[in-house]
């Protein structure tokens, strides 16, 4: 498969967007008591503002990622 992209413009190293995505499943943390959720929550906020922070371009919305990872903890 060919990852060349003819309609996308050269772009100098360093400058190109680093598009992070998709994000892992909070599924398998239902089970722990509610406190836990809330704090597995918090670092999954912590992590992506970290990412963020360096410069990554995260291809899911805020209001998205925090819709689906409060769905997944179920909080």
């Amino acid at each position: 498969m060919n990852a060349i992209r003819p309609h996308t413009p050269p772009q100098e190293l360093g400058t190109a967007p680093v598009i992070a995505g998709p994000w892992p499943s909070y599924t398998n943390c239902r089970h722990l008591p509610k406190r836990d959720r809330w704090e597995i929550y918090a670092l999954a906020k912590a992590g992506r503002l970290a990412l963020q922070d360096r410069g990554i371009v995260m291809d899911e919305l805020y209001d998205d990622f925090v819709r689906r990872v409060t769905g997944e903890l179920d909080i």
